[in-house]
């Protein structure tokens, strides 16, 4: 199964406005691909995978559903992931 670049990935799906702002925070290390710390924007995301993703004033968890072809409407976007409930967050680990 093939996957794509994690700066890629957060560009389709929409959690940033441009691929230098996920590249940005991939290298930052702001971002966690199954609850390890990423800080190269060319890790690999695939399908079933889990991000920790920093949103607003906090973080979200989502299961990635697919990864997507292009940077289509919010419809498209929001059709690549699934956000998981609270609990799955894990209260000991540090912050992004």
């Amino acid at each position: 199964m093939s996957g794509i670049r994690i700066d890629k990935w957060l560009w389709h799906a929409r959690f940033h406005k441009t691929r230098a702002l996920a590249q940005a925070a991939a290298v930052k290390g702001h971002i966690r691909l199954n609850g390890r710390r990423i800080e190269k924007a060319s890790a690999e995301v695939r399908i079933g995978d889990r991000l920790t993703v920093p949103r607003g004033n906090g973080v979200v968890v989502v299961r990635v559903l697919g990864c997507g072809i292009r940077r289509g409407p919010a419809t498209e976007a929001q059709a690549l992931y699934e956000i998981l409930p609270d609990d799955m967050l894990d209260p000991k680990a540090p912050a992004p």
